[in-house]
């Protein structure tokens, strides 16, 4: 599936470069060739943008996704080819206690990317990222592409929001943008210790029992960071084929898999002998929510690269160099 020469040389605009996606997506880039440029709002110095050097290798820009003169000049001054639009408030709980500044981040960062790329005539290609929450809760699973975008609180609404800014860019404008909708990425990385995966290998590293603020019977999506990357950037590359533009893409596993069931194979691949601690607090989350990905395979030719468990056992390698590196 890996091009490695369609991306030598080619300008590239990734927004939330410091993130868990934009940072693998950055060294996977630069390593490729392509003249990066990220957008850096806050200083995050132990992002894996940071730690794997790739913050040297790319031009960085400071600023907010909120900014549209700032995205405008960008894309014009740097003569960008492609944008991969990966910045977002991406967690629930902080949606639910802030929705105004969920909403600035989610809504009107896309409106910004995607009028300024219709502006700048050198972009051939944008792609969204949206996600599997922007369905909202539905009773029929897997979610195809075809299931109704119904989000329903702050975080969810968001994403249906932004997923359908593209569809109108590109039914009005004739826009070169696609949408991708994922569930939940796992991977070194990931600096958000509410999430079940990081979170519980934390905890396990440092001898304490992993909580979990469901019940602990949610099934999701859980999809490798590196196997996300890949799909992204093949998804861009399909992009000189018009045929695909407005489209929206689901990439998944297609193997879901429930909390309680994640945390016991992050204690069982660790060997330890801790106990979850299952709350059973979680609110405005729903249950069960999972993917299709029959549209990625037919239409990209794509499948994914990583099974589950080699994807578990590459992160928990990846926090244990990062916590010795933390104690030293």
């Amino acid at each position: 599936m890996k091009n490695e020469h369609f991306w030598r040389n080619r300008p590239v605009f990734i927004t939330g470069c410091t993130g868990l996606l934009g940072s693998w997506m950055s060294q996977a880039l630069a390593e490729r060739g392509a003249q990066v440029t990220g957008l850096i709002r806050d200083t995050t110095p132990q992002s894996h943008l940071y730690r794997s050097g790739t913050i040297n290798k790319i031009t960085t820009v400071r600023g907010e996704i909120e900014d549209y003169a700032l995205i405008e000049r960008v894309l014009n001054e740097y003569e960008i080819e492609t944008v991969f639009h990966l910045g977002a408030q991406t967690i629930v709980t902080t949606a639910n206690r802030g929705p105004i500044s969920t909403f600035k981040s989610n809504i009107e960062g896309t409106w910004n990317i995607l009028e300024a790329s219709r502006n700048v005539p050198t972009v051939r290609r944008i792609v969204v990222a949206s996600s599997d929450k922007a369905y909202g809760d539905q009773k029929n699973l897997p979610y195809d592409e075809s299931t109704p975008l119904e989000g329903r609180h702050p975080y969810d609404v968001s994403k249906s929001c932004a997923d359908l800014l593209c569809r109108c860019y590109f039914e009005t404008y004739n826009l070169p943008v696609c949408v991708t909708r994922c569930g939940n990425f796992y991977g070194g990385g990931d600096l958000n210790y509410n999430r079940i995966v990081p979170g519980t290998i934390r905890s396990v590293y440092y001898n304490e029992n992993p909580v979990i603020r469901s019940d602990g019977t949610f099934l999701r999506d859980y999809f490798y960071i590196r196997d996300g990357v890949e799909s992204y950037l093949h998804l861009a590359e399909k992009m000189d084929d018009k045929r695909f533009w407005g489209e929206a893409f689901n990439f998944s596993t297609e193997s879901p898999k429930s909390v309680i069931e994640i945390v016991n194979d992050i204690l069982r691949i660790m060997k330890s002998p801790l106990k979850p601690v299952v709350l059973n607090q979680a609110t405005n989350e729903i249950k069960d929510q999972y993917l299709s990905a029959q549209k990625a395979r037919k239409m990209l030719n794509w499948s994914p690269g990583y099974a589950y468990e080699e994807g578990l056992k590459e992160t928990i390698e990846w926090y244990r160099d990062f916590f010795k590196m933390q104690v030293r």
